[in-house]
């Protein structure tokens, strides 16, 4: 299930949402293949019918518990934000971490030999505040995801100084002048009567007009 777009905050875009890495739910799946290696391999044999009962048993465990590992990797969110990191797990209740952009300062990542030929590893955020330093293990592409938080951090930067310029110019700008009253319109239309630019009929039919608005 991806990330909630309605726990989105207003302008803010989703740039990557991501699973743990298929080396998650690797362990179980190697389980059910080796129990149905044994199951060939008792039959192979000709086991006895208490064998096939245990192993059958074993497959149903197995199975079972790569169902549930599954769950757990479809409810694991690493999300990227416009504005901040988001970390969420859970199947029946949901944990999460939420670090916003511009309070992280640093971002390592850590792969084993075994773990670049896979395409795995971990990754540690630190940032400003009380938690500090948060790991997230079984990272597709640690090296990647790093460079991504930073692009994203740079948005973040971009988004925050245009919000910045764009206020301080609305602040900066003359205030529009208010739009004249209508005695103070109706003195108007008396210099212009003075003036001769319009009539007498023209001016009472336009002080009617103006006086019927009050």
């Amino acid at each position: 299930m991806g990330f909630d777009r309605k726990l989105l905050n207003s302008n803010e875009e989703i740039l990557l949402d991501l699973r743990p890495h298929w080396w998650f739910v690797t362990p179980q799946v190697a389980t059910v293949v080796a129990v149905l290696i044994v199951a060939g391999v008792a039959a192979g044999f000709g086991a006895p019918q208490v064998v096939f009962w245990i192993i059958a048993i074993l497959l149903v465990l197995a199975v079972l518990n790569l169902a549930w590992r599954w769950l757990v990797w479809n409810g694991n969110n690493f999300v990227i934000t416009t504005d901040r990191l988001v970390h969420r797990t859970g199947v029946v209740s949901k944990t999460g971490i939420e670090i916003p952009l511009e309070r992280i300062n640093t971002v390592f990542f850590n792969q084993s030999l075994f773990e670049r030929m896979v395409g795995s590893g971990d990754l540690t955020v630190e940032s400003a505040g009380e938690g500090g330093q948060q790991d997230f293990h079984n990272v597709r592409r640690p090296n990647l995801i790093q460079q991504e938080i930073y692009r994203a951090m740079e948005i973040n930067k971009n988004q925050e100084f245009t919000a910045m310029a764009a206020a301080h110019a609305a602040a900066a700008a003359p205030a529009e002048a208010p739009a004249p009253s209508i005695p103070e319109q109706i003195e108007q239309l008396d210099q212009l009567r003075l003036r001769g630019v319009i009539t007498e009929a023209e001016f009472q039919a336009k002080k009617t007009e103006l006086l019927n608005r009050m």
